[in-house]
């Protein structure tokens, strides 16, 4: 019974009270599994990989901390990777997870495609993705993990307009998830009848300075937007920051609006109006999908499951 608890053998079932026990009695005894003799026994690593694209953003950290709380759990070391968004990054670390370094992966990717995860997938290394919207895998054994993107900032661009705003703005980039929340933006304008001006939407990085310039870049036009939607909170931030050292209020000049509620978005001056992304509730989704296919528990065509979001209303807007 105890090797079942030790090794989380799904083969049989061991009962929580047992369990534990079993780890209780472990950690009186200051019993330390030896991982290198259990790796060579069982031919895993024991360890579960996670690439994100930033690290300095708080959405990713929370993220993670949902991936390690099922790793722990399921007795899984966790290595990170952080890709900064880029596409070399991202092959490289590929690459480094395909040399053996883990048995699962649960990625971030803004340049890799399905196909490009064959070998991995083929070597039997487990892979989840977090997607920006619902992508079917086809007939790989992968699977995603997904917020709609493309519906949120829909529901946020009409949450704005109903407020009154009508010439509403965008912050944001591609690849990633900008592209379908842009695509959300210009489909809920036309949805309300509101003219979508190509000059209200901005290209930029996916950080506080990024969303800085953006909006620098916005208060620079000759009509200047009432409303601005940064496609994720810390964008927001930037935005917020040039608008009040321009010397203008947000509401009462120009309202601002985020994506990810990341734990800083209530507390900024005004707090921020925002799309709540649960975090570390994708993480936990995700790490739980993955040990089910390391663990045997399924094993059937890959998967895609849809995760809830909520608009925030706060007095950005």
């Amino acid at each position: 019974m105890v090797s079942y608890v030790l090794n989380d053998n799904t083969a049989v079932s061991v009962p929580e009270e047992t369990r534990a026990r079993v780890l209780a009695a472990m950690h009186e005894l200051g019993y330390v599994p030896n991982r290198a003799a259990r790796s060579l026994r069982t031919s895993k690593t024991l360890t579960i990989a996670s690439i994100i694209p930033d690290i300095t953003n708080p959405f990713y950290p929370a993220f993670v901390r949902g991936i390690q709380d099922v790793a722990d759990y399921h007795g899984y070391d966790l290595i990170m990777y952080n890709s900064d968004g880029a596409a070399e990054k991202e092959r490289k670390y590929l690459d480094s997870v395909e040399q053996g370094r883990a048995d699962g992966l649960v990625g971030v990717f803004f340049h890799v495609s399905a196909r490009e995860l064959g070998g991995l997938l083929e070597q039997g290394i487990a892979i989840v993705r977090l997607e920006a919207m619902r992508k079917w895998p086809g007939d790989l054994p992968l699977d995603n993990i997904f917020v709609d993107s493309l519906t949120a900032t829909r529901d946020a661009i009409t949450y704005l307009v109903g407020r009154g705003y009508r010439e509403v703005a965008m912050l944001g980039n591609t690849p990633g998830p900008g592209e379908a929340r842009q695509l959300g933006y210009r489909q809920a304008l036309q949805s309300a009848g509101v003219l979508v001006r190509d000059e209200y939407v901005i290209r930029c990085d996916f950080t506080e300075a990024g969303g800085y310039l953006g909006m620098q870049a916005l208060l620079a036009l000759p009509t200047r937007p009432d409303a601005v939607f940064a496609a994720n909170d810390v964008m927001a931030m930037g935005a917020l920051a040039a608008i009040q050292a321009a010397g203008l209020q947000v509401p009462a000049d120009i309202a601002v609006m985020g994506f990810d509620d990341i734990p800083l978005a209530r507390l900024l001056t005004p707090p921020l109006t925002t799309v709540r992304q649960y975090q570390t509730q994708l993480g936990r989704r995700a790490a739980e999908l993955l040990l089910e296919r390391l663990t045997g528990t399924y094993t059937g065509p890959g998967r895609s499951q849809e995760m809830p979001y909520e608009i925030v209303p706060r007095t950005s807007t």
